[in-house]
């Protein structure tokens, strides 16, 4: 898997804040629906021209501006690095970018017809070739073929090294680019890949990591040919990762930017944290369509709801879930709103940091024993989706084969088991009601993003904490999630990953760092996660894959390193469009060159 997580949803994802397909939702109150209004979203959920397994934009009639309003700001056009792995930056490239493989709303993975010819695989050993259509071109006229490939491989392979001897790069991450080892461009349009190992989910390559346009790379460098550039290359690869990593960090610059897919961006306001895209005179599949798109950042829901309301924007689209803007959402069915929900491959959670006072194991434990996640969930997410639970996996959600219950048993156990836990490891409790040990108070502080739900989140668990003697702090930090949290500058920190339905991509995050753990920023480290993630990435069947992930799964939770709180729903709602479905990883926006206005 390669995650990404939220903010406000990357969800840093993964990155690379960033899983198996399951199912966007059932109608009603346990998934999606169109509430108080005959509008069943539920129809939205594919594509208006996919097939099969197959996808293809729509032809629609061309329309005026939309505004869509989205939960944080887009921050970078290369998203591939871990500062930019976030949710809010995949919901505007989606637009911009193309990929191989498209994901509809029930996460279903389909060929993208409108640029690919075909993506093969063989056995023994695997080799995956990528199949471009001839012609298909960037929006300032250059070629979108194998070379990008061939860059987007160079960069996340972990292989390159500079001329300092160090890796060169800095990928969100290097899930199944690593085990790549001969990469070719067979010609422009063909790219091949050669496996050292099976890897099941091959689909999830070049589709959750955006393609960079290698021309670009080899303009600004001077590299005359990127396919040219070998791993041991390092005069080259010191040019080559260094712009790649931070030559489009700064402002956003249209010239180094171009567009893959059906609309380009042509302007970022930082200030109004707005972004501004218009179609691509290049693109090869439909187009119609809106001819404009104003994607505005709000980070308050219960403003991005009155700003619907308001007819300030025509879509809502919101990765968290909020009581009061559902309730005020659901209440403009008489305005014409559709409104909107759906279970996300996105799951709410406590990092817990091994490099702070929860290298104490009996500190985890007792921490875990004195939340309680159904009060979290019964105040802060059923009043969005009415049959939500705590989740109690790091690996699987609810609907999937693989899915156990490992955390019903370590959270929720109550203040007086929690405290006893602290006793029973050598804490005492001291005259202010808190326990300590060694001289060190259990005072530890929840650290997250702007957002009112974290914010009551962290309220809940303060009165649960302080009954077993643990004080917590509350920490709004809006830059959290774009560099902190990848720094590891936290006691507990309190976000959401967001997946694709590739679950190798997710093992980034709890193998051992200098193992290929890129999103391991706890700290955590144990064989035998390491080895069942190990297992699962590189197995060539998929019930052997399932079992290597619960091993993980359940390795991870008898560590009490991460809390799962809930499956995050998706809440969204639209007014003078035919359809809007949320996509789990690429937001509304996924297949926004075939909404049609309303007449």
């Amino acid at each position: 898997m390669r995650r990404k997580a939220v903010s406000a949803w990357s969800m840093v994802a993964a990155a690379a804040l960033v899983l198996s397909a399951c199912s966007g939702g059932g109608s009603g109150d346990n998934g999606a629906a169109g509430q108080n209004n005959s509008t069943d979203v539920n129809t939205m959920k594919t594509g208006k021209a996919q097939s099969g397994d197959n996808y293809k934009l729509a032809n629609a009639p061309e329309s005026d501006q939309v505004t869509v309003g989205i939960d944080d700001s887009f921050t970078a056009y290369n998203q591939n690095t871990p500062d930019a792995n976030t949710s809010y930056n995949s919901y505007v490239l989606i637009t911009t970018l193309a990929t191989p493989f498209v994901l509809d709303g029930d996460n279903k993975v389909l060929l993208n017809q409108d640029v690919m010819e075909s993506v093969t695989v063989t056995q023994n050993p695997q080799v995956v070739t990528w199949k471009v259509k001839p012609n298909i071109k960037w929006s300032d006229g250059a070629t979108w073929g194998c070379k990008d490939f061939y860059l987007a491989w160079l960069a996340q392979s972990g292989k390159p090294k500079g001329a300092d001897g160090k890796n060169a790069f800095d990928p969100a991450s290097t899930s199944g680019y690593s085990l790549i080892t001969d990469a070719t461009c067979k010609d422009e349009t063909t790219f091949v890949a050669t496996f050292e190992k099976p890897y099941l989910d091959y689909k999830g390559l070049f589709t959750t990591a955006w393609l960079m346009p290698a021309h670009i790379v080899e303009k600004q460098t001077g590299v005359a040919d990127i396919t040219k550039v070998k791993p041991t290359d390092a005069a080259d690869i010191t040019k080559v990762a260094e712009f790649w990593n931070k030559g489009w960090a700064a402002d956003f610059k249209p010239e180094i930017s171009p567009a893959s897919g059906p609309y380009k961006i042509t302007s970022v306001d930082k200030s109004k944290e707005t972004v501004t895209l218009e179609k691509n005179p290049s693109w090869a599949g439909a187009k119609g369509g809106p001819k404009k798109i104003l994607v505005r950042a709000i980070k308050d829901r219960n403003a991005m709801a009155a700003a619907l309301q308001n007819g300030e924007i025509d879509v809502a689209a919101s990765t968290q879930p909020d009581a009061t803007a559902a309730s005020t959402l659901k209440g403009l069915a008489s305005q014409g709103v559709v409104y909107g929900s759906a279970s996300q491959l996105s799951f709410e959670h406590l990092d817990l940091n091994y490099k702070r006072i929860f290298a104490d194991e009996s500190a985890r434990k007792a921490f875990m024993a004195a939340i309680d996640r159904n009060a979290i969930v019964e105040k802060l997410v059923k009043p969005v989706q009415a049959d939500a639970k705590p989740l109690n996996s790091l690996q699987f959600y609810p609907n999937e084969a693989g899915y156990v219950d490992l955390y019903s048993d370590k959270a929720g156990l109550g203040a007086e088991k929690a405290a006893q836990i602290l006793t029973s490891a050598g804490w005492a409790k001291g005259a202010d009601g808190i326990f300590a040990k060694d001289g060190k108070r259990f005072s530890v502080t929840i650290t997250h993003n702007t957002n009112a739900r974290r914010s009551q989140t962290v309220e809940i668990i303060q009165s649960q904490a302080k009954a077993a003697g643990i004080e917590v702090k509350d920490e709004t930090d809006p830059a959290f999630l774009k560099g902190r949290v990848s720094d590891g500058g936290y006691d507990v920190a309190l976000f959401a990953w967001s997946a694709a339905p590739f679950k190798a991509e997710g093992s980034t995050i709890y193998i051992t760092a200098d193992k290929g753990g890129e999103q391991n920023w706890q700290g955590l480290s144990d064989p035998k996660i390491d080895e069942a993630l190990q297992r699962g990435v590189s197995a060539t069947e998929e019930s052997a894959a399932t079992k290597a992930y619960q091993d993980a799964d359940k390795a991870i939770a008898d560590q009490y390193a991460s809390l799962p709180l809930f499956a995050v729903p998706s809440m969204w709602a639209f007014r003078g469009i035919d359809r809007v479905w949320m996509q789990s990883y690429f937001g509304a926006m996924w297949n926004v060159g075939e909404w049609a206005k309303n007449k």
